[in-house]
């Protein structure tokens, strides 16, 4: 009994060994399992999934797999994915102005969905609360152009924005909704954004708007394209595919616009894109036509060809551009700025500190958002000196 009982002991206590020396191989060998799920197979599957939703590399055949599982493209996409988590934190906002479009007792401070142009395409107007409509004297008019990459957005995101801009610069907004790609590509949107204008030529007076007095304020996709249509207008591009006699009174009528964190150079911002490796999940290049017409679309490149004469007729620009951007570099701005002043357009740049890509524009829609008094001065000060006030 001793003598089994002893090897029996002996044969417990080997098997107890074994066990633990396979708990500790196991648990050597997860830590390198963890740490490759990590570094490898989850930025792999996250860079994937984005290529496979939204564009492949414009290669030939399987060397458009062979370029998408670059290591230097999985990880440089993999971050500009997981960038995006920070809009989280626009939750409780998106919440605010969902809420308020809803609201049928908001509908004093604005008119919905009026259909304009050859798309007919819905836009919303909003009237300055601080204006006695009253008396009749119409109110100037600013036309504001929201972003999306050419291939999103919806005017009810910017309500709230338009509500508030319409306070703080005494005038009527009008937010336009324009088609994107892949419904429509860039000179399609152009031409949506040149019949908001016409139609803001047509109804003035009915309401009540000064319709010889508008300023242009985009957002980044949307600065480019209001710097765009702006000139194609004066250039009487015939793609427009409107009488000379509506552009040249729309010409007239805009007295400056406004940029926020806009893409001037598309080339520019294409080499951006292929830096961060989301060239071929973005939207532009296809809104665009493909590379080739990226000079034609470039507001940068359509300057440089005006003559002397419709350079005259360029209105002002006041660009606006956070120094924390990621998305559009700041330098996109600045250059933009270079090229205006050594043509002898007037422009204004305001570089903002800490101020990023979404922020310049989020920060529009409530006053008790971080950058919202800052920016709102900036385009204050320069929306007077575009109507002549100061």
């Amino acid at each position: 009994m001793y003598t089994r009982a002893d090897s029996g002991f002996w044969r417990t206590g080997k098997t107890d060994g074994l066990n633990q020396n396979m708990s500790g191989l196991k648990h050597h060998m997860s830590l390198p399992v963890s740490v490759g799920v990590l570094l490898v197979g989850l930025p792999y599957s996250i860079s994937l999934a984005a290529q496979w939703l939204y564009g492949w590399p414009n290669k030939p055949g399987y060397k458009k797999y062979i370029e998408a599982l670059k290591p230097r493209r999985i990880y440089c996409l993999t971050k500009a994915v997981l960038e995006t988590l920070k809009y989280l934190q626009y939750g409780r906002l998106y919440f605010q102005w969902k809420s308020w479009y809803k609201n049928e007792e908001n509908r004093k401070h604005y008119e919905k969905g009026i259909t304009f142009g050859r798309r007919s395409n819905k836009l919303d107007l909003y009237h300055p609360p601080n204006v006695d409509r009253s008396k009749g004297v119409p109110a100037p008019l600013v036309v504001f152009i929201y972003g999306g990459a050419w291939g999103s957005g919806d005017r009810s995101i910017y309500c709230l924005l338009a509500r508030q801009m319409a306070e703080e610069l005494s005038a009527t907004v009008i937010c336009p909704d324009y088609f994107v790609y892949p419904q429509a590509n860039v000179l399609g949107m152009v031409q949506d954004i040149a019949d908001c204008l016409v139609w803001a030529q047509e109804s003035g007076q009915k309401f009540n708007f000064d319709k010889d007095n508008i300023v242009l304020i985009g957002h980044s996709a949307g600065a480019h394209l209001c710097a765009l249509t702006t000139l194609f207008l004066i250039d009487a591009r015939e793609e427009l595919f409107l009488e000379a006699s509506q552009q040249r009174d729309v010409t007239l009528a805009i007295r400056g616009v406004i940029g926020l964190s806009g893409v001037y150079n598309v080339m520019d911002h294409y080499e951006h894109e292929q830096k961060r490796a989301v060239e071929y999940v973005s939207t532009m290049h296809k809104a665009m036509n493909g590379v080739d017409n990226f000079p034609y679309y470039s507001p940068t490149h359509l300057l440089k060809e005006l003559s002397r004469d419709k350079l005259d007729r360029v209105p002002p620009f006041a660009l606006l551009h956070g120094t924390d951007d990621i998305i559009v570099p700041v330098a996109s701005s600045a250059k933009f700025c270079d090229l205006l002043t050594s043509l002898s357009v007037k422009v204004s740049l305001y570089l903002l500190p800490r101020v990023d890509h979404t922020e310049i524009v989020t920060d529009l829609m409530v006053p008790d958002r971080r950058f919202y008094h800052p920016i709102y001065s900036c385009i204050k000060q320069e929306y007077r000196k575009l109507l002549g006030a100061c």
